[in-house]
């Protein structure tokens, strides 16, 4: 819970924490790094890199892509001073690829952590890394010093692994991220088509399984772009959705295999009634 929606960002590497609770002991334990920006982020592990931990990001952070090189040249200075790179997957894992963020952006982590999807809708989550770093979970090993207890009221339960299993074979079967894709590009060149037509300053961020409208011209790289969107344009827009019918999160779309094209045309047809409404001031 630090830094991860702040309304005044403090300068990098500084942490702000976003709960109440948190002590201050524990926000000067944690370094903020910009996401997408490689130059600050290697020149903060660099200078830290002997007191660091581990270097933890989502590598698809909410909707916004990482750049080109962003995520390689994460895995490479971390690697450089042998620091644990984790990934935070509970959102992308089996969304973007059957091997998640890794997969499609060609990078892998030592340590990631999975939610969601996993478990069919059902309550469930994962946590997955190299064998060595794992080895630390045997049981085998409990008492000689280097023993982890993994322990939890929902660890292991079998409806809830039963679900995740099945969902996972659905995942797996030829064609499903095509099609996911491809339903998810259609209303994202939907939204962008839209947004020209009714002359609204926009744009959509994400890929095609998870996306939303961003009210802004300047460039969404990391959270600090998200700063300079409209957001009083989009509780409006999210308002007028609703009203027609259409339910999603406050800044996210997220597409499953469920949606059809007549959702989408749904979505368009609401989204459309939306803009009408809002271009009229």
């Amino acid at each position: 819970m630090m830094s991860s929606s702040p309304r005044v960002p403090k300068d990098f590497p500084s942490a702000v924490p976003d709960s109440v609770g948190i002590p201050r002991v524990l926000e000067d334990q944690v370094l903020i790094a910009p996401f997408n920006d490689l130059d600050t982020t290697s020149a903060i592990i660099e200078r830290h890199h002997h007191e660091l931990g581990a270097v933890i990001v989502e590598p698809f952070q909410r909707i916004i892509t990482p750049r080109p090189g962003f995520l390689p040249g994460l895995r490479e200075i971390t690697q450089r001073f042998h620091l644990p790179l984790i990934f935070d997957e509970v959102v992308t894992g089996f969304r973007l690829a059957w091997g998640g963020a890794q997969e499609y952006y060609g990078v892998t982590p030592d340590l990631a952590a999975y939610g969601k999807i996993i478990g069919g809708g059902y309550p469930l989550s994962a946590v997955v890394g190299r064998a060595d770093m794992m080895e630390a979970f045997n049981p085998d090993r409990e008492g000689v010093g280097d023993f982890i207890p993994q322990v939890g009221t929902l660890s292991g339960n079998p409806i809830a692994a039963v679900a995740g299993l099945a969902t996972l074979r659905e995942l797996k079967k030829e064609g499903t991220y095509s099609r996911l894709f491809r339903t998810g590009r259609v209303l994202r060149e939907g939204l962008a088509a839209l947004l020209k037509e009714y002359g609204i300053a926009g744009q959509i961020v994400g890929e095609d399984p998870l996306f939303d409208v961003v009210f802004t011209d300047e460039p969404v790289n990391d959270y600090r772009g998200f700063l300079t969107q409209n957001s009083v344009l989009l509780r409006h827009f999210n308002t007028e959705v609703l009203k027609r019918g259409i339910v999603k999160a406050t800044s996210k779309l997220y597409l499953s295999l469920a949606h059809t094209q007549a959702d989408v045309e749904q979505t368009l047809a609401a989204v459309r009634g939306s803009l009408e409404v809002i271009a009229k001031g």
